[in-house]
């Protein structure tokens, strides 16, 4: 279990994590919709999530969304360790209804992301559209890794953005499990 603590003038969010859990969450960001996607992301990659944020939700939902995600990522970080040990590389494929999304995670230590929700709606709930996107960045370059998310199909906006979550969660969960043969898993001898 990591607990951490992000700090700022704009949000103060303390943060739980177990990487080897079974999917239970508490999570309050005064975001609902950003609270459920947390929600879906710990169940499906069965990792123990606690979650609490206070932020300038009277400004917007930018600095609370994004700093979420840091922290998030930061105490993912942080619970992996040394890297070695796990399958480093996930593939998750979600569907909820009509919607369809592909997730692919490379615990790399090289941050990147390409995001690619094909939101139609300004508004998911009380959260922008461009938000969901930026959580997922946000997430992947605090957390050190290389994240890959594409809705395939789908109508509804809250349906693509729960199936992108839910599919990244299952490359997290994927990635993260134990492989005995693998050591460091780089042929450069090192994930730093």
């Amino acid at each position: 279990m990591v607990a951490s603590r992000r700090a700022t003038k704009e949000t103060c969010i303390d943060v739980r994590l177990y990487l080897d859990g079974t999917g239970k969450a508490s999570v309050s960001t005064g975001i609902g919709f950003l609270d459920h996607m947390f929600h879906a992301l710990a169940k499906h990659a069965r990792f123990d999530l606690e979650l609490n944020c206070t932020g300038d939700l009277h400004i917007d939902d930018h600095h609370t969304s994004e700093d979420c995600a840091i922290a998030l990522g930061e105490a993912f970080d942080q619970a992996l360790g040394a890297r070695k040990g796990i399958c480093r590389f996930g593939l998750g494929m979600c569907p909820l209804d009509e919607a369809l999304s592909r997730a692919v995670v490379d615990i790399s230590s090289r941050p990147h992301s390409v995001i690619k929700l094909e939101l139609k709606r300004d508004m998911v709930g009380t959260i922008s559209s461009e938000m969901l996107e930026h959580v997922l960045q946000s997430f992947a370059t605090a957390a050190r890794l290389t994240l890959h998310v594409e809705v395939l199909h789908g109508d509804n906006d809250h349906h693509k953005a729960e199936s992108a979550f839910k599919a990244t969660a299952v490359a997290l969960r994927r990635a993260v499990a134990l492989d005995s043969t693998a050591g460091v898993p780089s042929t450069k001898g090192m994930l730093a």
